[in-house]
């Protein structure tokens, strides 16, 4: 037998085996890095979250991501450097996180690379018969793999499309594995820069599990923000937001698109959801003039009647009443005491951080992929039927370190 292929077959063997998981998402700010001990599979899997931490992007990554990032029109040449480049950038990054936790590289199983999104393509968005279901992330495996002499799992997305799937939200598997508790009504939202929530019922029956984005979640937010005050990232706090007024003929402009029509399961991105999308609902509205406070605080008011909306739609469709489900929020948004705000005032259910449930808000999507690695070499039995949004299929693209 090949080496590496049995080294893998002891990895799947053991008991419980060593993972990391890396996150990087739409709203571009760094990514996560969770050192996970994860035993079992399926239903019965249990994580422990070792250390994590988030590398901040500095304003030089951001700036080449941003070159390629959610654009039809690009430098082709920059999107094959950065695919390389990334992949070794997150490399040095786990090799840092290491040393630092003062854990060996030979102690790590696998590591979980989702990648840096710069594309997403359902048809949905690009609406164009002959062609499939399609998304993009750079940050090679192979890089990885090398680098860091360990055995590294990738590109997530892509069976998920083959087989069905738009590629997206993922967070379905270890939301159902993790947080699904027969006799509770779930809702697991997570709010990075698109916005999605997973639907785990009380029968913890996995066929009736889904999965969807919602719109936006952070990223308008955070755009306009670095538009109008270059020194910050994000809204922090929504202390700009707090200062204005929600102007209701721009949010109606705002949800008069297309997207928010179309049944569930659906996702988007920056594609769709970017200042282009903003500036001509501003037009239609006939309020280029409002001050930024007002837009932010528009903004904010977008993405919480967006999410409310598309939950109480969910809900709707069930036997439950709305008010026997418990939120647990995750992503930046939980921290946008406004944007909770609005949510807690259109929602009557129960809202708590994901914390609460022994999963860090801020680690969770990292720690979602380590789960989807420790599926694809010791899982993958669970069946989540035959439904549009869900297949039952195991993700990831191994790359040997030799």
């Amino acid at each position: 037998m090949n080496t590496n292929l049995e080294s893998l077959y002891k990895i799947a063997q053991k008991p419980s085996r060593t993972i990391i998981g890396l996150m990087s998402g739409t709203s571009l700010d760094g990514l996560d890095v969770a050192l996970c001990e994860i035993s079992g599979s399926g239903e019965n899997t249990e994580v422990q979250l070792v250390q994590f931490d988030t590398i901040d992007y500095s304003e030089e990554i951001k700036s080449e991501i941003r070159t390629v990032f959610a654009k039809q029109t690009i430098d082709f040449q920059k999107l094959v450097l950065l695919n390389e480049w990334i992949g070794v950038l997150h490399a040095n990054m786990i090799l840092e996180c290491l040393e630092r936790w003062g854990v060996p590289t030979d102690k790590v199983d696998l590591v979980a690379s989702h990648g840096q999104t710069v594309f997403h393509a359902p048809k949905i968005l690009h609406q164009q018969e002959k062609f499939p279901n399609a998304t993009l992330q750079i940050g090679d495996g192979d890089h990885i793999a090398v680098k860091t002499g360990i055995i590294t799992l990738s590109d997530f997305r892509q069976k998920h499309l083959a087989a069905g799937g738009e590629g997206a939200p993922l967070a379905v598997y270890g939301d159902y594995f993790l947080f699904g508790k027969k006799g509770e009504n779930r809702i697991m939202l997570n709010m990075g820069g698109i916005a999605n929530f997973t639907y785990l019922p009380s029968s913890s029956n996995p066929e009736e599990v889904f999965v969807t984005d919602t719109g936006t979640g952070n990223t308008l937010i955070d755009a306009f923000t670095r538009l109008s005050f270059p020194d910050k990232a994000y809204d922090k706090d929504a202390e700009i937001a707090k200062q204005g007024k929600v102007n209701n003929s721009l949010l109606e402009a705002l949800k008069a698109d297309e997207f928010f029509l179309g049944s569930f399961p659906k996702t988007t991105g920056p594609e769709l959801f970017n200042i282009e999308y903003v500036r001509k609902a501003q037009t239609q509205s006939n309020t280029n003039d409002i001050s930024v406070e007002d837009l932010l605080a528009t903004l904010t008011r977008f993405s919480a009647e967006t999410i409310a909306n598309a939950i109480h739609t969910a809900i709707n469709n069930t036997t439950y009443p709305v008010e026997s489900f418990t939120i647990y929020m995750s992503g930046g948004g939980a921290h946008n005491p406004l944007l909770v705000s609005w949510l807690k005032e259109l929602l009557p259910c129960t809202f708590l951080n994901t914390d609460v449930l022994g999963i860090s808000g801020d680690a969770k999507e990292a720690i979602l992929f380590a789960i989807l690695a420790n599926e694809t070499v010791s899982g993958g039995t669970s069946d989540f039927g035959t439904r549009k949004g869900i297949p039952s299929v195991s993700m990831g693209k191994i790359s040997f370190p030799s």
